[in-house]
């Protein structure tokens, strides 16, 4: 019998672009395609409602296997990524006690945070551990780092761990600029690592040189910014030290990217693949004797800056999804940041949970067994495209400039996120850029201010505190609101707002909605109702309860007669306020109506006259 090769889709015709672009603008009964589909990104760039094989026929990025330079599929032939858990060492004893505790609940990866660099303290830290199983890092003051190498290099050969130990010392001696505005002496950086670098002759995968680009991301930079600038990090270590007469494969073996993830999932799983492909390309201009020097190697650790303290179990929410991103981009190491660390010290629960964010994507969900699941993705691979092109822009912007080192001692890298963490808090402002629990559909009665203990943002460098220059400003997107709303709590009395609830039963539904959200974000008690038959009736059940507030919430057509007649009656006994922006609105404000809020006011900025109105009564 002949073997039967028909295939089952050579039975439908082909579908062209045009004919899918052409259904879907049928479907917009008139829209604008662009305009209603088209999502232009921060990054710079739009991204198209759909893809298909024919959008990414010209690219590269799909010629290679992973493994394969230039690594955009990876730098493995595997998947799995070993789960970090990060401890404060000040106390060496009991974080040898936590550290060895938390290895038998899966923890893969170790990372130290000491103030003391002695060999006493590195020792008693490892006692009892394997450092040829287990990854160990360390982070401490730039000042000290050149001292904990020294003598973790000496206990690693004591152990004779040479070839089988995995780690890093983060050599940052950007993080006095970043926090606090301070100069940078390239000369001491140069000799410290020279020396750092000499220490470590030997030990194949001890890195020390430090691209700590996660410090950008948790100020509020954008992902192109994060990645551009990582890039000319790195580039700026391999210039410096080459031009020291420093083999290229020296200094890139030692380099180690630790990079933040954002809750833009499909762009930082993309971020991460155009970051391997680019570094690959960047470090191959140094001519190195071999192409394996040319692997990015990432440790990736969930956001901060997205964190907030109001619905704090939100934060779960977001680091799964940004775990999940840096897993499926194939990065070597996570942290899952707990749930807890913006207001509190995270305890063994909040710890604990964020070590199983990890577990779950691999014991359950399978992520370590399968290698660049995302590659050939129409989407995934455009991304991974668009988001090169405009780190590079940056990567090259930054080298014309005279490079990473100057820009940051100058504060220019500094003005620049803080720019862009400005405009996203501008956004959050607006509810363009959501922060759910927080400046949408907030738990309106959580009290939070008993649960601070201490911030995340503070900084835990030994080195001086004052600032001399341009500093990252480090403010989470929810600071502002969150300080809005502990306002509220530590008043006398917590505002009432009442929903004057009539006509148009949708419209009236609708609009209570939204303005209980819209007032619930400062942490105000929301009184709702089903609905008045008249508006005098609504405005005594309104001082009935109390109200600090009344929105009146019907529709456009009938706030020309309801919205005149309520303020009037309620003769400023309380706030008014309407719920939408009518056509008839400057006829109601020349009645002297003021207030009027809708999905194109500045949440932040109308909450916060509202509080200087009713809580300084």
């Amino acid at each position: 019998m002949a073997e039967k090769t028909e295939k089952l889709f050579d039975q439908f015709p082909g579908v062209t672009t045009e004919e899918w672009k052409a259904k879907v603008v049928a479907d917009l009964k008139g829209a604008d395609f662009d305009k209603k589909l088209v999502w232009r990104t921060n990054e710079g760039f739009d991204v198209q409602p759909m893809y298909r094989a024919e959008d990414i026929a010209d690219f590269t990025t799909t010629d290679s296997l992973p493994g394969e330079f230039p690594y955009v599929r990876g730098i493995k032939t595997t998947n799995d990524w070993l789960t970090r858990q990060d401890i404060e060492a000040s106390e060496p004893e009991k974080a040898n006690e936590k550290a060895r505790e938390i290895l038998t609940r899966g923890v893969t990866s170790l990372g130290f945070s000491v103030e003391d660099a002695s060999y006493a303290t590195v020792a008693a830290l490892l006692d009892g551990i394997d450092i040829k199983k287990v990854e160990i890092n360390f982070t401490c003051c730039p000042r000290k780092a050149l001292e904990l190498t020294e003598n973790l290099a000496k206990y690693i050969k004591e152990k004779g761990a040479e070839k089988e130990f995995r780690g890093s010392v983060d050599y940052n001696p950007l993080r006095p600029a970043f926090r606090h505005g301070k100069q940078i002496d390239l000369g001491a950086i140069l000799e410290t690592a020279k020396k750092m670098l000499e220490a470590v002759k030997g030990i194949d995968n001890l890195k020390v040189l430090s691209v700590d680009s996660f410090m950008l991301s948790d100020s509020g930079a954008y992902i192109y910014q994060e990645l551009g600038y990582a890039l000319a990090w790195g580039a700026a270590w391999m210039t410096l030290l080459t031009d020291a007469d420093v083999k290229a494969d020296d200094v890139a073996a030692r380099i180690k990217f630790n990079m933040g993830i954002s809750s833009n999932y499909f762009m930082e799983l993309a971020k991460f693949r155009a970051g391997r492909m680019l570094w690959a390309q960047i470090v191959e201009q140094y001519k190195p004797a071999s192409l394996d020097a040319a692997k990015m190697h990432v440790h990736a650790a969930t956001s901060k800056f997205n964190q907030t303290i109001y619905d704090a179990h939100v934060n779960l929410l977001r680091s799964q999804t940004e775990t999940m991103s840096a897993a499926l981009a194939g990065v070597d190491s996570i942290t899952t940041r707990p749930f807890d660390l913006c207001y509190t010290t995270p305890d063994d629960f909040s710890e604990r949970i964020a070590r199983n964010q990890q577990f779950l994507l691999k014991e359950e969900s399978h992520l370590d067994k399968v290698i660049d699941p995302a590659g050939g993705s129409y989407y995934i691979e455009t991304l991974t495209v668009s988001i090169a092109k405009e780190a590079w822009k940056l990567f090259l912007a930054v080298e014309a400039d005279g490079g990473f080192f100057p820009m940051v001692s100058d504060g220019e890298i500094q003005k620049a996120v803080n720019a862009s963490c400005e405009k996203r808090h501008t956004d959050v402002a607006r509810r363009k850029e959501i922060l759910l629990g927080t400046n949408q559909y907030p738990n309106i009665n959580e009290k939070a201010a008993s649960k601070i203990t201490n911030g995340a943002d503070s900084c835990t460098c030994s080195c001086s505190q004052e600032s001399e220059g341009t500093k990252l400003l480090g403010k989470r997107a929810a600071t502002d609101f969150e300080t809005l709303r502990l306002a509220t709590e530590a008043a006398a009395k917590r505002p009432k707002v009442f929903m004057l609830t009539i006509g148009n039963l949708a419209m009236r539904l609708a609009r209570a909605q939204f303005s209980t959200n819209f007032f619930g974000c400062a942490g105000y008690e929301i009184i709702d109702n089903l609905g008045f038959e008249t508006v005098q009736q609504g405005v005594d059940a309104a001082m009935e309860k109390g109200a600090d507030v009344v929105v009146l919430c019907s529709s456009d057509d009938e706030y020309a007669t309801l919205a005149p007649e309520a303020f009037k009656y309620l003769d400023g006994r309380a706030e008014f306020v309407v719920a939408g922006n009518p056509a008839c609105a400057e006829e109601l404000k020349a009645e002297g109506i003021k207030d009027f809020i809708h999905v194109r006011v500045n949440v932040l900025d109308t909450l916060r006259d509202f509080n200087n109105r009713l809580l300084n009564k």
